[in-house]
C-alpha cells in the first residue's frame, strides 16, 4: 500500500452528485455517459450539469434506473477524454462480493453538490 499525506488527501474534492441523464457511449459495451447535477451554475447563472463517463454499463444494463440516484464523485480530477467525450470527474464505488461495483451513497437524500467531509 502506498501512503499519501493528509495534505495530499485534503486536495481531493469529493461531492454527492445526482444523476440526471444517462446513455450508452456509442460503439462501446462498458461506458455510460452521465450528466450529473452538482448544483453548479455557468457564468450566466444557469444550472449546469457535469459530464462524467463511467465504465459501468455491463453492470447496469437497465441504466435508466440510475436516473435520480445520488452517488459520490471525485470532482477535481483533470478532465480526461474517453472515446472522444470529455469526462469531468470520477464515480466512486467499491467492489461487491460478486465483483459488481456498489455505489457509495448518502444514507439520506442530500443536496446535490454536498461536500464529503
Amino acid at each position: 500500500m502506498e501512503y499519501v499525506s493528509y495534505e495530499e488527501f485534503k486536495k481531493m474534492d469529493i461531492r454527492v452528485g445526482t444523476i440526471r441523464e444517462v446513455e450508452p457511449v456509442p460503439e462501446t459495451d462498458k461506458l455510460l455517459r452521465c450528466q450529473i447535477d452538482f448544483n453548479e451554475v455557468d457564468v450566466e447563472g444557469n444550472k449546469k450539469l457535469r459530464q462524467i463517463i463511467s465504465g459501468i454499463h455491463e453492470f447496469y444494463p437497465d441504466y435508466e434506473k440510475l436516473i435520480g440516484k445520488q452517488v459520490l464523485y471525485i470532482v477535481n480530477l483533470e478532465p480526461r477524454v474517453i472515446k472522444g467525450l470529455e469526462s469531468n470527474g470520477m464515480l466512486m464505488a467499491v467492489d461487491g462480493l460478486d465483483g459488481h461495483p456498489i455505489f457509495l451513497i448518502p444514507e439520506v437524500e442530500v443536496g446535490a453538490g454536498s461536500k464529503v467531509r
